[in-house]
């Protein structure tokens, strides 16, 4: 079942690997403009801020098993101290974030987790795991663009470098628990394309919002 799953999300995301994104290719490549990680870091403290509610949520309304058990080790490594939001939160204040109002497209990708979340458990498990499962190539190319173009020190690319080590971990789990729940393919694979769609929606609002 394991590679079902994992030929599910290869197919769900084809055409939205976040790497591909220019906004990541920008920043890989140290093109980033002045004021581009103040405001990148201003939206997605949004989401780290809200990743343990829907954890928490989730894990709380499943039965005792495999899934129940990836999204509470999910869950703890988040929030054990220090969580993963104070580690971003010194990422946020080396490039000078501040208390910016949310923007449209990081409310929907907000809201398309919470959507998620009410449908079914699997349709929540297959969201996050879209994410995941690029996460830590995500965080690992993210941290290596901020040292070689940014001038980031090591607290500031913490919150990157701890993802680059778990993340892979978590999809794993992810992958088990949702294939313990065996969902339906199509449920599994929307889940994982709707986030997908949000996150890549998010990065197109920030390469427009520095066109303008």
């Amino acid at each position: 079942m394991t590679n079902t799953v994992t030929s599910i999300l290869d197919r769900a995301l084809e055409g939205r690997r976040l790497l591909e994104h220019p906004f990541y290719q920008r920043w890989e490549a140290g093109e980033l403009k002045e004021g581009e990680l103040r405001q990148y870091a201003e939206q997605y403290r949004y989401f780290e801020a809200n990743l343990p509610l829907f954890l928490s949520e989730l894990a709380s309304r499943m039965p005792a098993g495999v899934a129940q058990a990836a999204v509470a080790d999910n869950l703890r490594d988040e929030v054990a101290a220090p969580s993963h939001l104070d580690l971003f939160e010194a990422f946020a204040q080396a490039f000078g974030a501040t208390d910016a109002p949310i923007s449209p497209a990081m409310q929907a990708l907000v809201s398309e987790y919470q959507t998620l979340l009410n449908e079914s458990d699997v349709a929540a498990i297959a969201g996050l795991l879209a994410y995941e499962a690029q996460g830590a190539a995500i965080a690992d190319s993210k941290a290596d663009g901020l040292r070689r173009h940014y001038g980031a020190d090591a607290n500031a690319t913490k919150f990157w470098d701890v993802h680059g080590s778990i993340e892979a971990d978590h999809a794993a789990w992810t992958v088990e628990g949702l294939e313990s729940l065996e969902g339906d393919a199509e449920v599994i694979s929307l889940g994982a394309r709707r986030i997908a769609d949000a996150w890549w929606n998010f990065l197109t609002e920030r390469e427009e919002l520095a066109a303008a």
